[in-house]
């Protein structure tokens, strides 16, 4: 007898902001296959990531645990164990193409196939990991792009992180993701079980490499930069200055930052940046027709988010590692037609490990009862279903943000605060008056019994996290 679970298409992004789809409201976007999934699928549109970095968010969405409850703090904790493993064990065939961010990167996670292709431009942990583009590019007599190259460039201080992709263009790292997971549906067989199949697009993460015509059309679209003003700057806590400072001294990821780059220079930066995007959206229709053809839409849940945001200069920060929402706030589209409902958003808060337990059920699996992320199903079911209260996002101390030992956020939908371990400073904001969190409040006395009562919920947070997971093994990841 046939397996008549559905199949799950799981596809999230590096780095993608949540202002970079144009049916959620930003028209300067042109992301066709991405709306068509928005008007087919229901959106949460107040989704929140745990970790402002790539594996510790990554850890907690494959696992359903916080990071402080799974030990995964920074990028190179090791990360081995997940949910895929009991999707692997229920009958499911598990495949992974492309980005997952495990450590090591090649651990099996449940996978039956694994074709990964890590960060562009792997610099730090495992420097000389030989992934499926690594191999491409060998193949074809081909040399990366990456950092070492850049920085034989007169303008490279200059670039933000953002180079055209002068290669193959069937090289350049998403499209090549792209072109592997539609080799892996239309050339292997389908077989009689469901399938799980992650597709991990490495962008647009930097180095913002898009090819030249893709960059050239938004080039020439007016896009929106956030104003930074030094009293701005001057108003963030010591941990975020350093890791400001650290960003300009440091190249990470081939982004040399600046304190006060040009509009021309921010602007060239961001047109980059989303022309990544789009070319991934291209890629996900070429991924969707090919689904389509070979049968697997006929019943299948596709998701799309991403692990975190990108400043691209926004608050004056490269990159990830704050808590600003443009870092924390993820698209997360979940798409089935005759399944889910139509062009629906939701507004609710969640924690994007939600849609973890919701791939359990669909697979018809128990969720364990330590499981801190809570279902998302009923929501997308159109049942009753009880918003979070409160969100929450964490991140140790690593080789980047090496200014504080650790950093917590709490956000509801009036509030947000910011809390750096025995530090006197951190960050409180306003978000009905303050969407954009450019007025810090913390030392603002008119607003200190809304600190306090803040800093008591992450309290209490903590508390109830180590009372429930007591009974889940500490070392599972």
């Amino acid at each position: 007898m046939s397996d008549e679970r559905p199949h799950i298409i799981f596809i999230i992004t590096d780095q993608q902001r949540f202002d970079t789809i144009k049916e959620l409201g930003f028209d300067y976007m042109q992301t066709p296959n991405l709306d068509r999934l928005v008007r087919e699928g229901t959106t949460f549109t107040n989704c929140h990531i745990s970790a402002p970095s790539c594996a510790p968010s990554r850890a907690s969405l494959f696992t359903g645990y916080y990071p402080h409850t799974t030990g995964i703090l920074k990028n190179a904790d090791p990360w081995n164990h997940g949910w895929i493993e009991s999707l692997s064990e229920s009958g499911y065939r598990c495949i992974n193409i492309g980005k997952m961010h495990t450590y090591p990167y090649h651990t099996p996670m449940g996978f039956h196939e694994r074709y990964v292709v890590e960060n562009k431009d792997r610099y730090m942990e495992e420097r000389y990991y030989y992934d499926e583009w690594d191999k491409a590019l060998h193949a074809r007599g081909l040399v990366k792009q990456q950092r070492e190259l850049y920085r034989k460039r007169k303008d490279y201080k200059d670039c933000l992180g953002a180079f055209l992709w002068e290669l193959d263009a069937d090289m350049q790292s998403d499209n090549f993701v792209g072109d592997m997971a539609t080799w892996w549906i239309d050339t292997k067989p389908k077989a009689d079980q469901p399938l799980f199949l992650q597709i991990g697009f490495p962008g647009p993460h930097p180095p913002y490499d898009p090819t030249p015509e893709i960059a050239a059309e938004y080039m020439a679209k007016d896009l929106p930069l956030m104003e930074v003003t030094d009293e701005e700057k001057d108003g963030q806590p010591r941990a975020f200055k350093v890791l400001r400072q650290h960003n300009f001294d440091i190249d990470h990821d081939s982004v040399v930052h600046k304190d006060n780059p040009t509009e021309e220079e921010r602007h060239r930066q961001r047109a980059y940046y989303l022309a990544n995007v789009t070319m991934i959206d291209t890629k996900v229709g070429e991924i969707l027709e090919s689904l389509e053809k070979k049968g697997y839409l006929e019943n299948a849940v596709v998701i799309f988010t991403s692990d975190h945001g990108d400043c691209l200069t926004d608050h004056g920060h490269s990159q990830k590692w704050t808590m600003y929402d443009i870092i924390t706030k993820m698209p997360l589209i979940v798409w089935s037609p005759g399944r889910f409902e139509a062009n629906k958003r939701i507004e609710g808060l969640c924690q994007q490990m939600d849609i973890g337990p919701a791939i359990l059920e669909l697979a018809g699996l128990t969720v364990p009862a330590t499981m801190e992320a809570r279902s998302l199903l009923p929501a997308l079911e159109g049942k009753e279903w009880d918003a979070r209260d409160f969100v929450y996002a964490e991140h140790g101390k690593d080789h980047i943000l090496d200014g504080t030992e650790f950093v917590t956020m709490v956000r509801n939908n009036e509030w947000k605060l910011v809390h750096f371990i025995d530090e006197d400073e951190g960050q409180l904001f306003d978000l009905i008056n303050d969407p954009d969190e450019v007025q810090n409040l913390w030392s603002d006395p008119d607003h200190a019994a809304k600190k306090q009562k803040l800093l008591s919920e992450l309290r209490e947070w903590r508390m109830r996290s180590t009372v429930q997971t007591a009974a889940w093994a500490g070392g599972f990841r």
